[in-house]
């Protein structure tokens, strides 16, 4: 798959990361390459590496709370329970850890949601044997600030006038007040979250909004920082053929410094702190078993404020970036 990829590829992948919706005759001057191969290179990826950008609704800014979960499963219903997990539209990031039993998935939900799904859905299924939820207070690296191997593809300069040239908050009063999203906001979200390149005509279409509308509070959400774009694709095509989570222990005195030092640190794909007695998660990327080894063994250990430190080798990845949102908070 990885082999399918060639440097025009990941330049553009970058473009999309610095801005998911950056039109393709901008990218195109940029790298220059014509609107058209961006185009044809854009949708090869989509079809060969499941390449997608995908709205994400910060929820902190609306009133949603994001939950990791540890759930243990017998060893033949593993893959059903993951996959069902999977379709649910409150789920994200779901994975089979080692083994296979285990399976690890982000939740963002309400709080009447996030209870519905640990008290009453999950107890129900009865080949899943234990479970362990920890609300993610604050997320250090993941998503929009992405891992830094999605981060060297395009030189500085370049970076630059993407980032210069984003369309993405054009005509919107920046000293205003920014409001939580409302129904017809949901709305957008759902339709930028299933494609975060939807036109503004097929949004407006959907919503029943004008398009003038739809770009206005897209600007919003976006400068609200309740809504931002980030990319999907395989990890193989950057190498990798080695992940795991890193459940850590730190003093809460230490958080913060400990999680600049692994910010910084290049395997380092997700970093978030959270509650429980491992009070620091992260994912590691790595090229294959013996670099995760080298990085636990020399990376990882020259952290002495760091007390313990669990992996837990990543099976397989069902799901990634973003969950399914509903149309508007409460709706079923």
């Amino acid at each position: 798959m990885a082999s399918s990829v060639d440097e025009l590829d990941l330049r553009i992948v970058h473009a999309l990361r610095i801005d998911g919706r950056v039109p393709f005759s901008r990218i195109a001057e940029v790298l220059d390459v014509s609107t058209q191969t961006v185009a044809r290179r854009f949708r090869r990826l989509s079809r060969e590496v499941s390449l997608r950008v995908v709205g994400v609704v910060n929820p902190q800014r609306s009133s949603r709370e994001k939950w990791i979960l540890r759930l243990s499963t017998r060893p033949t219903s593993a893959q059903n329970v993951a996959e069902n997990l999977a379709r649910r539209g409150d789920t994200m990031w779901v994975r089979r850890m080692s083994g296979g039993q285990e399976i690890c998935l982000v939740t963002v939900a309400s709080t009447d949601e996030h209870q519905t799904l640990l008290f009453r859905d999950i107890p129900r299924t009865s080949s899943i044997t234990d479970v362990s939820a920890h609300r993610l207070l604050h997320t250090y690296l993941g998503g929009p600030t992405a891992w830094q191997g999605h981060r060297t593809a395009l030189t500085s300069r370049q970076q630059e006038h993407l980032a210069q040239e984003s369309d993405a908050l054009g005509g919107v009063d920046k000293s205003g007040e920014v409001l939580a999203p409302d129904v017809a906001d949901w709305e957008i979200l759902l339709g930028l979250q299933r494609n975060g390149r939807m036109s503004f005509a097929d949004l407006a279409a959907e919503t029943g909004l004008s398009v003038s509308t739809v770009m206005r509070r897209i600007a919003a959400l976006r400068l609200g920082g309740i809504l931002s774009f980030d990319v999907e694709i395989g990890a193989e095509v950057y190498g990798i053929t080695t992940q795991a989570l890193l459940w850590m222990s730190v003093a809460p005195a230490h958080l913060n410094q400990a999680a600049r030092t692994l910010m910084r640190q290049n395997e380092i794909a997700f970093l978030a702190s959270t509650t429980g007695t491992s009070n620091l998660v992260a994912l590691a990327l790595c090229r294959t078993p013996n670099d995760l080894h080298e990085y636990l063994a020399n990376g990882l250990s020259s952290l002495d404020i760091i007390h313990t430190v669990e992996t837990s080798p990543v099976q397989e990845t069902l799901k990634t970036c973003s969950p399914m949102l509903r149309a508007f908070p409460g709706q079923r």
